[in-house]
């Protein structure tokens, strides 16, 4: 587990506005949309679904019982929710939401660290379309390894892993020699940019070999954080044309 705790901003010439707001939107959604994870009928609404996108047509399910281990009646979880506009805007909404607390702490914290450096070096509207772009990809990048891996397309997918995996793609190829401090299994250091997330990386590429990264083990979408960290390495100089 590696848990960036900050790096050197020393450089840093403007407010991060849009990466503050984004964090921002994140935490309203999970708390006044989501009820902290526990709106089951929003998220299973707004969530993107392989099945969806690769058809283009809203897909809606029945609800399926949980009992715990004794065979005892839990709670009933409902199946997918009819998406109000079109399924492709899923891309969108899906990027704004998460699983639970752990989920949108460990994104949040990332996109913390690392995302006021990248909208300080390529300002404040193209770091906006940047991120929703990775974002994206991300995403498309998880339709694609869960329809070879053969996963189940009907499994809903959330989260901003995709959009902040972009920026540390970003980030790394920008800024490999910056210092980052970390939590690294319990303990904390100082390591520069490219081993930190080079490290991030590579967990990411293993945990998800299995299936091409298309399957979510332990509820995690692993292509979505390997195309949007590959998405953002290779677009941000797109981005950097006439701001160097």
């Amino acid at each position: 587990m590696i848990l960036p705790i900050g790096d050197d901003n020393r450089d840093r010439r403007i407010f991060p506005i849009i990466n503050y707001t984004l964090v921002f939107l994140n935490i309203l959604v999970f708390i006044f949309l989501q009820k902290f994870g526990y709106d089951n009928l929003f998220t299973y609404t707004y969530s993107l679904v392989p099945m969806e996108i690769l058809t283009g047509k809203d897909i809606v399910t029945g609800g399926e019982a949980v009992y715990n281990q004794f065979g005892r009646y839990l709670f009933t979880l409902p199946g997918l929710q009819p998406t109000p506009v079109s399924v492709y805007i899923t891309f969108f909404t899906s990027m704004f939401m998460h699983g639970g607390l752990a989920h949108i702490f460990g994104n949040m914290l990332f996109l913390l660290v690392f995302g006021d450096n990248i909208e300080n070096k390529i300002g404040h509207f193209r770091y906006l379309i940047f991120y929703l772009l990775c974002g994206i990809l991300g995403s498309i990048a998880h339709v694609l390894t869960s329809l070879v891996a053969d996963a189940n397309l009907l499994i809903p997918t959330l989260g901003a892993s995709g959009a902040i995996s972009g920026v540390l793609g970003a980030y790394v190829l920008l800024f490999p020699r910056r210092r980052v401090t970390i939590m690294m299994f319990y303990f904390i250091t100082n390591v520069p940019a490219i081993f930190a997330l080079g490290l991030w990386f590579l967990f990411q590429v293993i945990n998800g070999l299995g299936a091409l990264g298309g399957i979510q083990e332990g509820g995690i979408a692993y292509g979505a954080h390997i195309g949007g960290f590959i998405a953002g390495l290779i677009i941000i100089n797109f981005f950097r044309i006439g701001r160097d």
